[in-house]
């Protein structure tokens, strides 16, 4: 079964915990070392704060435990400017401290957290989507009953995930992500040709069922379909958000 929906109550109250694990209330954020797309004109492929920092502040507002991972751990960098939510979890939530102190692949216990959350900006393209280690720890968390969320180019990053038995986490699912269509339209990474792939077709080779502006009544829908849930474009991150909390709740 899998649901379209949308969310405007996302703040105030705090969810209960699902079953007794410590992985229950916590969450691991994957990121991107990746600043821009080697190209000579250095397009921008720093992780969107927009994507990152909203998400980070509705789990902390929820009672969760939130972490990073990047595939090199240490220090990342974002594009946007710092308003609104975001400006709030940098000033008063320690998004930017948690965030620059990200833990490499290797130092994750991936029994400790219940799900995966990856935002957009391009940077996840080039590294999280390639990294065997942290799509092995997607992958142990998803297959431990977890949930695992993505904005924009986020679905592209988790596209690669493998399960235990061969299969690829999105296969058979419904999942959106950033389109083909605007990706070709935009020039932000050359129209797509500066990319290793574009997130829809790279979902669609890998089995998922691929929502988009053309076959989803309102293109900031939220699709979940079993524990995945994922969106196409920023504005609904903290939507993805607030879903994921409400799957981890009844786990």
């Amino acid at each position: 079964m899998w649901r379209i929906s949308l969310f405007v109550f996302l703040f105030g109250i705090v969810s209960p915990a699902w079953g007794e694990s410590p992985a229950a209330k916590r969450v691991l954020i994957a990121v991107s070392n990746v600043v821009d797309m080697g190209d000579a004109e250095a397009h921008d492929a720093r992780n969107n704060l927009w994507e990152v920092a909203p998400p980070y502040h509705v789990f902390l507002a929820h009672g969760y435990e939130v972490d990073f991972v990047s595939p090199k751990g240490g220090a990342v960098q974002f594009s946007m400017d710092p308003i609104g939510i975001s400006s709030y979890a940098i000033k008063y939530e320690g998004f930017l401290d948690r965030a620059n102190n990200s833990l490499a692949p290797a130092e994750v216990d991936p029994s400790q957290y219940g799900s995966v959350f990856i935002g957009g900006g391009y940077g996840p393209l080039f590294d999280v989507a390639s990294d065997e280690e942290l799509l092995s720890l997607i992958a142990t968390i998803y297959e431990a009953g977890g949930v695992v969320g993505g904005c924009g180019h986020g679905p592209g990053a988790f596209a690669n995930v493998v399960l235990s038995d061969g299969d690829f986490m999105v296969a058979g699912k419904k999942v959106a992500g950033f389109p083909n269509s605007t990706e070709r339209s935009k020039s932000w990474a050359r129209q797509g040709e500066l990319l290793p792939f574009l997130v829809e077709d790279k979902l669609r080779e890998n089995g998922a069922t691929v929502i988009n502006k053309e076959n989803i009544p309102d293109k900031n829908d939220v699709v979940v379909d079993q524990r995945i849930v994922s969106t196409m474009f920023l504005p609904s991150a903290t939507w993805v958000a607030k879903e994921m909390i409400l799957l981890m709740d009844t786990l």
